[in-house]
């Protein structure tokens, strides 16, 4: 799960245009939404997640809230890989 991890923090400074490094989203203690991960970031990340893990992301209240917290994010996506 720690690779998952890795991957998605490239994914979240990719989506975020680096306003929250891969560092950052690794060390995070608190909601990436704290950090400056906007909700057209999410948006952007959610796109990235379906093509890189071939996950569908819905817009429940579990995976929105996945979104706010990387280790949140790697249990969801392991759980759903196809």
């Amino acid at each position: 799960m720690r690779e998952t991890k890795e991957r998605l923090a490239g994914l979240v400074a990719a989506a975020s245009d680096g306003e929250v490094s891969a560092a950052e989203a690794l060390a995070a203690d608190l909601p990436l939404s704290a950090l400056g991960f906007t909700s057209l970031a999410q948006m952007r990340l959610i796109d990235a997640i379906e093509r890189e893990f071939g996950v569908d992301v819905d817009f429940s209240d579990e995976s929105l809230a996945a979104l706010e917290d990387l280790d949140l994010l790697a249990a969801y996506i392991t759980g759903r890989a196809r």
